[in-house]
């Protein structure tokens, strides 16, 4: 099956998961994904992911969602930039998600991070998703 935004379509996994209740969730493995599930690990969103290979060189991503109380700890996961629209930030414009409680997940020069790393390393770049 081919997909045109692979994000996209990780971010949709987890939302639909978290909406059954579920405690792990696979999506295909790229780059682009990894890094954005390092960010996701690293601000508390979820508890972890492990990487499984497949035989003919496929490979998956296990996520592990992180629950707090029987609530999802990720309350909303939104997709801002899309193949269709992309949409660019600089340091002094990016916006804050949910008055500073939520995150965005930039794709900068110097790698993908969160805006708080962004601003502290004084660099902007294409807004990938917001989390709350």
């Amino acid at each position: 099956m081919n997909i045109n935004d692979p994000l996209g379509d990780m971010l949709t996994r987890i939302r639909n998961a978290q909406m059954r209740r579920k405690t792990k969730v696979t999506t295909p493995a790229s780059k682009l994904r990894e890094r954005v599930l390092e960010v996701l690990m690293e601000e508390g969103y979820i508890r972890g992911y492990a990487r499984v290979d497949y035989d003919g060189g496929k490979s998956e991503f296990e996520i592990e969602l992180k629950y707090f109380d029987g609530e999802p700890v990720i309350k909303d996961i939104k997709r801002v930039s899309t193949p269709g629209r992309r949409v660019y930030s600089s340091v002094k414009d990016l916006p804050t998600v949910a008055n500073g409680l939520g995150v965005s997940i930039l794709s900068t020069p110097k790698g993908v991070m969160s805006d708080s790393q962004a601003r502290t390393e004084n660099v902007g770049g294409e807004i990938l998703c917001s989390v709350f």
